[in-house]
């Protein structure tokens, strides 16, 4: 007689395997799949007011009880409202911070402004650094905030996961962008509560943008990558930007732009054959006749360059099968790590994922000249190595910073999808 069986299915039981590569190899180029990542994280608004967030690890089976989940007792409203005021302290406490001697006048410069070793300052920055960790475990608590059965369950679960293991890969699909980096669990006894910012402990991605499907034709993996260098040429000599430059130079076929119409142009064009995008520009918030201010960058004219724009100039390609678009961007210009400040608006990085983009990669405040040329140095001379993915590079350079040099400031750089994200090179 016939029986039926039981059988237990597990999440991604065949790790994706089941798909083919995302683009052609060569035959002697190595096969990298991507594993389900180990924690996602769902922020969704159903309204203004209501807020409901649930979490999983994807390796595991689901609970009996079912996922973890909860409604939050925090509006959007409050939660972008507190994401502002976080930024806003990083910047005042950290990128301005003035010294003031006994009579409150200002003495020097702005040490984090000005220097990328803080080690002279290592007693200040471990101070400041601890208040702004304070600060970053505020706003978790204020997201998991309640009393309800499910709240305390997810509460428990959510950051029992983050504080009990280190190196995870965490993704927050979100329909409110906040400086997850910047948020933070209590650190293990005895540990400096640096060590629980999210960044410092994990890799972090923050998702939420609907890419087009992909029917962008499929190209072999190169051996010299190509890279495009984006950038206002007043800004040529600051700090490590030359050697920038060098390495771009040096390491892949590189395309420099200096003005918006050459970018457009190439935006506009079905193939844009970079396959690292790197922006050394101003990036501000602008009105354009909006309610709300949006991202734009510029390069060395003053033709502002937001998600719009870019959209506008793609808007042709994003179903042809012969379009070819990409690219992993380094958008190094202040607050391109942010998307927007209002869910629903479009926002720079969020539009070159939605195009295609393998990931973006910006600074969720004004960063320092200095500082950020230092870190795109860093970050591209890993990234163009092929061994590491963006993920692993940026938990990497928190580190280096803040324990090297005494620096928290990589905790600014976000990854907003591409925490996977790989140079593929033919070997």
């Amino acid at each position: 007689m016939t029986r039926e069986l039981s059988v237990d299915v597990l999440h991604n039981p065949s790790l994706d395997f089941t798909a083919l590569p995302p683009r052609q190899r060569r035959p002697d180029s190595p096969v990298r799949t991507k594993p389900p990542l180990d924690l996602v994280v769902m922020l969704r608004q159903h309204s203004p007011e209501r807020l409901h967030l649930s979490a999983f690890r994807t390796s595991q089976r689901t609970p009996y009880h079912g996922t973890p989940n909860a409604y939050l007792t925090v509006s959007g409203g409050e939660l972008l409202r507190a994401a502002a005021r976080l930024r806003g302290l990083w910047s005042s406490r950290l990128v301005h911070y003035q010294p003031l001697d006994a009579d409150g006048m200002p003495v020097g410069g702005h040490p984090f402004s000005d220097e990328v070793d803080l080690s002279a300052h290592a007693e200040l920055s471990h101070r400041l650094t601890q208040e702004l960790a304070d600060e970053g475990q505020y706003l978790l608590e204020r997201l998991l905030e309640g009393t309800d059965r499910a709240m305390t369950d997810l509460r428990a679960f959510l950051v029992g996961t983050l504080t009990g293991e280190e190196g995870l890969r965490v993704s927050f699909d979100s329909d409110l962008h906040l400086p997850w980096p910047m948020l933070a669990v209590p650190p293990p006894e005895g540990a400096p509560l640096l060590q629980g910012f999210l960044g410092y402990r994990h890799q972090v991605e923050q998702t939420g943008a609907q890419a087009f499907p992909r029917t962008q034709r499929e190209v072999p993996a190169r051996a010299l990558p190509v890279t495009s260098l984006n950038t206002d040429v007043m800004l040529d000599a600051v700090g490590r930007a030359p050697e920038v430059r060098k390495l771009l130079e040096e390491r892949s076929q590189l395309t420099v732009r200096t003005d918006s119409e050459e970018l457009l142009g190439d935006l506009a064009a079905p193939v844009l054959h970079d396959d690292v995008m790197y922006f050394w520009c101003h990036g501000a918030f602008v009105e354009n006749g909006s309610p709300h201010p949006h991202l734009a960058v510029k390069l060395s004219d003053s033709q502002p360059i937001d998600a719009d724009l870019v959209l506008l100039k793609r808007r042709r390609h994003t179903a042809s099968g012969d379009a070819l678009f990409r690219p992993f961007v380094l958008l190094n210009a202040c607050h391109t790590g942010q998307t927007a400040p209002e869910p629903g608006m479009k926002h720079l990085g969020a539009a070159l994922v939605n195009l295609g983009a393998d990931g973006v990669i910006g600074p969720q405040f004004d960063i320092p000249q200095i500082f950020a040329s230092e870190y795109a140095l860093e970050f591209l001379d890993r990234y163009l190595s092929g061994d590491s993915t963006a993920g692993e590079i940026t938990l990497g350079l928190v580190r280096w910073y803040a324990d090297r040099f005494h620096n928290p400031l990589g905790l600014a750089y976000s990854v907003y999808c591409g925490i996977d994200s790989r140079l593929e090179k033919a070997q």
